[in-house]
């Protein structure tokens, strides 16, 4: 494919005048968090170790002043000291907040054969999303409804082997997010998105791109009928981050099509 898909405005703009920093945000469904935001009003800045995808987001999207790319790594806390900062050189503000940077794949090596580097790379998600909330809140608690988004996984309720290490993270990210939701309230609202089976094939740089390819059977494992798309977890992701949401705080949101509600018996 040689382009990815578009953004989709919304009829209203819930966001608009809003700045939401998006970790993680150049590809997958980062990239599709941080387009809903464009779509419905809002401005970005999007932070991904992927500077070729950051920069064809950028190409790709030809939104002038309204979104902004830098390098972020998410396990240095000079690198979000100086994310965040960016921002609000940039912005002058900073309304949300979208914990998604981590590492993509749930399956590692067996628990006995993981070592300790290992354990702490793939618990970056978690590591990230603490450095990101620290260095950030002074400003969302400043912004008139601040929000922060930690995007967690199915896999913090549900495993397969060998994925201890993911299912840590994902998990810990969902009790993160109910503390911190507790401790930063009422002036920032902290809520989890715990996504399924998302396809993400056709969010990347333009030389990863490709079109989804996915079987009837892996269609039919979903309720609703298919695969996810990113565009579902940036349409939950608009509702967290604007005023829409204001009672719902603390709060773990499943979004994958009904999967984990499906009884599957072996014929």
């Amino acid at each position: 494919m040689s382009t990815a898909p578009p953004i989709a405005m919304w009829p209203v703009a819930p966001l608009q005048g809003k700045v939401v920093l998006v970790t993680g945000g150049a590809n997958g469904i980062g990239r599709g968090v941080a387009q809903a935001v464009l779509g419905a009003g809002g401005r970005v800045l999007i932070g991904d170790l992927d500077v070729e995808a950051g920069h064809a987001c950028l190409d790709e999207w030809q939104r002038g002043d309204d979104a902004a790319f830098q390098r972020l790594d998410i396990a240095d806390e000079a690198s979000v000291r100086d994310f965040i900062g960016a921002a609000q050189q940039r912005f002058g503000r900073i309304d949300g907040l979208v914990n998604n940077a981590g590492i993509a794949g749930p399956h590692g090596t067996t628990l006995e054969n993981m070592d300790w580097d290992e354990w702490q790379r793939r618990l970056s998600s978690l590591h990230g999303a603490f450095l990101c909330s620290k260095h950030a809140l002074p400003a969302l608690k400043a912004s008139a409804a601040g929000s922060i988004i930690n995007v967690a996984s199915t896999r913090a309720w549900q495993s397969e082997a060998n994925s201890e290490a993911y299912a840590a993270a994902k998990g810990g990210l969902v009790a993160f997010t109910h503390a911190l939701a507790i401790s930063a309230g009422p002036a920032v609202r902290v809520n989890s998105i715990s996504p399924g089976w998302i396809g993400t094939t056709a969010w990347q740089a333009p030389s990863r791109r490709h079109a989804p390819d996915y079987s009837a059977t892996d269609h039919g494992q979903h309720p609703v009928g298919r695969v996810g798309k990113p565009e579902d977890i940036g349409a939950l992701a608009v509702y967290l981050l604007s005023s829409l949401s204001g009672f719902s705080t603390g709060q773990d949101f499943i979004v994958d099509g009904g999967m984990t509600r499906k009884m599957i018996y072996a014929d």
